[in-house]
């Protein structure tokens, strides 16, 4: 272990640390902002869009039929696609349409049938912090930045750790931050102390958000499906299923989105009211706060989701649109260990889980990791020579580089986003830079 106290290892760590740093400390402080933001959307969007969320209480509710044939009325050139049951005395009831091409949410009186208005899906605050957050709204592209961000972050907190390591010190540099030796050691401090006490948060907020992402995502949720620890297969005996994922028809927890849609089987017999998919839903307590989402085509069904605060509450229900059998019910307890492990990781995520003091933990990581964040590019700029980048100096031995590819190697395997980004990083540093005096002086 004598090359962990080498001074060319070292070197070859704080020179990783220091790009990995500066490249991505811009996209780590938005998605710290985003992410801070979108913990408390429960309260944000009760204050954003109170006129639309709460009515006055009355006595009687309207039938759910009459409520969506007053929205129809109202906007005649629309397809109903969803329906969402008031779930307090004073909410309202909403209806998802598509008009021309766009997906609205309608909000109804369910006393009075008064429409009380609409928004547009994608223009909700929150779905556009979802899509800054997830995507820098740019779409794949932006996805696949966010998560290459995502895990050279975790990279960033190992070898930050490393870099940290006291090496015959004193440990106390854990809690003190020396404010009266200067600015530069001040922000030393700030950038080890906050980084060791949140790294475990800090961690657990990257781990947990990386089932989301695009590419790492995918993986994870084929590995799910292969092994049987996502949805369970044989959910259903002898229903006739599509080929259709349950994320393509409906809003639906994580665990659910790849489980294949069973068909209704048409007997010539007329749909079910919502009113029926409602009762269902009750029988088969379905925790409140649920959503319908309505058949597509003839061999469509009905599909009804939840999302709770906590994931052993969530359901995810299709329904025969003609007789109104279930035909599927998947709720927590049938997840396999690695979806529930995801979904609990979710909603610690999104600070769901322990509410208010989930969401408070999660604003001060966000809020360290931002400090973080900045600190790093502060103590570089302090340092820079003028008229240069100041990339630490790179590691003369070649066991030690041949250390560091190894560990590289398996940091890439394990995140392959990071293996394509260390290639060019690579034939950057090592081929490019190294060949142009003038780019070696600038970069040094």
């Amino acid at each position: 272990m004598d090359y962990l106290t080498n001074k060319d290892f070292y070197k070859a760590i704080w020179r990783w640390h220091f790009y990995a740093g500066i490249i991505f400390a811009p996209f780590l402080i938005i998605l710290s902002i985003t992410g801070a933001i979108y913990l408390f959307k429960p309260q944000i969007e009760s204050v954003l869009y109170n006129d639309l969320y709460y009515v006055q209480e009355g006595e009687h509710e309207l039938a759910p039929s009459y409520v969506i044939e007053q929205v129809k009325n109202t906007y005649e050139n629309a397809t109903v696609v969803s329906y969402r049951p008031s779930n307090a005395p004073n909410r309202s009831t909403e209806v998802g349409i598509v008009l021309d091409g766009k997906t609205y949410i309608v909000f109804v009186n369910p006393y009075t049938g008064d429409i009380v208005g609409k928004l547009a899906k994608e223009d909700k605050l929150m779905n556009i912090i979802v899509k800054l957050h997830g995507e820098l709204m740019v779409g794949t592209v932006g996805d696949r930045i966010v998560e290459l961000a995502a895990c050279w972050a975790v990279i960033l907190l190992i070898t930050g750790l490393y870099l940290w390591w006291p090496r015959n010190r004193s440990l106390y540099g854990i809690v003190k931050i020396r404010f009266h030796e200067g600015k530069r050691v001040m922000w030393k401090d700030i950038h080890s102390v906050l980084a060791i006490w949140l790294s475990m948060f800090i961690l657990l907020l990257i781990l947990t958000g990386l089932p989301w992402a695009g590419f790492m995502g995918h993986q994870i949720n084929q590995i799910a499906t292969a092994t049987h620890t996502g949805y369970p297969s044989g959910l259903w005996d002898e229903i006739p299923e599509s080929v259709v994922p349950t994320k393509s028809v409906a809003d639906v927890p994580w665990a659910a989105e790849n489980m294949p849609v069973p068909e209704s089987k048409q007997n010539g017999a007329m749909t079910i009211p919502v009113e029926s998919v409602i009762q269902i839903a009750k029988d088969r307590h379905v925790h409140p706060g649920f959503s319908i989402y309505f058949p597509e085509g003839e061999k469509g069904v009905y599909t009804v989701s939840v999302f709770p605060n906590l994931p052993q509450d969530q359901a995810t229900l299709h329904i025969d649109q003609y007789s109104g059998e279930v035909l599927a019910d998947l709720r927590f307890k049938d997840y396999g260990w690695l979806a529930k492990m995801i979904e609990i990781g979710i909603a610690l995520h999104e600070g769901r889980y322990f509410g208010l003091f989930n969401q408070l933990i999660g604003l001060v990581t966000c809020l360290g990791l931002i400090f973080i964040a900045y600190s790093g590019v502060v103590m570089w700029w302090k340092r820079r020579p003028n008229g240069a980048l100041g990339v630490p100096p790179a590691p003369q031995s070649k066991k030690v580089m041949r250390i560091v590819t190894f560990i590289i190697i398996v940091l890439g395997l394990t995140m392959p986003l990071v293996a394509l980004s260390l290639v060019i990083a690579f034939i950057v540093d090592w081929i490019v830079i190294r060949r142009i005096p003038k780019l070696q002086t600038w970069f040094s």
